[in-house]
């Protein structure tokens, strides 16, 4: 059975830092693109690609409105993605979903999703 469990979302205060994880099982991990979604409140139809990182993890891709400020980690021996997250702003306030993907073969794995709560 496919699972991702993302965890680490909770309450921050603006300029502060999370870190998001995202535990994989039931899938090849390793031969999979992983990504970040956000889904900010008021945006139910908009689900913005935060970031992305390769299969190897030699690759890595990021909104603009991220770049510099998250950073994109992966654990193949761990089955495990991150998102580490500084500087927050009230922008970051979302739920967050980690996503599997082999788009070429019409793959794609989606977790529940965490709470992100960027206030002081």
């Amino acid at each position: 059975q496919v699972q991702l469990v993302e965890s680490g979302g909770g309450l921050v205060q603006p300029g502060g830092s999370l870190r998001l994880s995202c535990a994989a099982s039931g899938f090849t991990f390793s031969t999979y693109v992983m990504s970040w979604y956000r889904q900010a409140p008021g945006k139910e139809r908009e689900c913005e690609l935060v970031a992305s990182i390769s299969s190897a993890g030699g690759n890595t891709n990021y909104a603009d409105s991220v770049k510099g400020r998250f950073t994109n980690a992966r654990d193949n021996a761990k089955n495990t993605v991150y998102l580490q997250m500084n500087s927050q702003n009230a922008e970051g306030t979302a739920v967050y979903y980690c996503s599997a993907a082999r788009k070429l073969e019409y793959l794609e794995y989606w977790g529940q999703g965490t709470q992100v709560t960027v206030s002081s």
